[in-house]
């Protein structure tokens, strides 16, 4: 994975697990990679990969069975949720793009629905 410097890899990381969570990689209740191996995976520190679990914890994406692992949520709700908070990140992000290169919100949308 390359890393955006302007962004913690921490948060780079824990939004790479939840792309996959979301199309389906990772499927509800899937076991999560340890500690060790997601940190070898994405070559960064054994830490920063617990910090990434205990965010991801901590917004309800996946949950820790002690002395089993982490896994996704089971919840489809919850990542149907994601789902479609990602998707909004996405378009506020491309509209402002647009808004940024002169185009008004109107102009972007039709520029979408006219791009195949």
């Amino acid at each position: 994975m390359e890393y955006n410097p302007t962004l913690p890899i921490y948060l780079q990381t824990a939004n790479a697990i939840k792309r996959d969570i979301v199309t389906g990689k990772l499927p509800p209740g899937a076991k999560l990679p340890s500690v060790r191996d997601l940190a070898v995976e994405y070559t960064i520190n054994p830490n920063t990969v617990s910090r990434v679990y205990k965010e991801l914890e901590s917004e309800g994406v996946c949950f820790t069975r002690r002395g089993m692992g982490t896994f996704v949520t089971e919840d489809s709700a919850k990542i149907d949720m994601l789902k479609k908070e990602m998707a909004g990140t996405l378009i506020r992000d491309f509209l402002e793009g647009m808004e940024q290169l002169g185009y008004s919100r109107h102009e972007a949308i039709t520029f979408l629905e006219n791009e195949k």
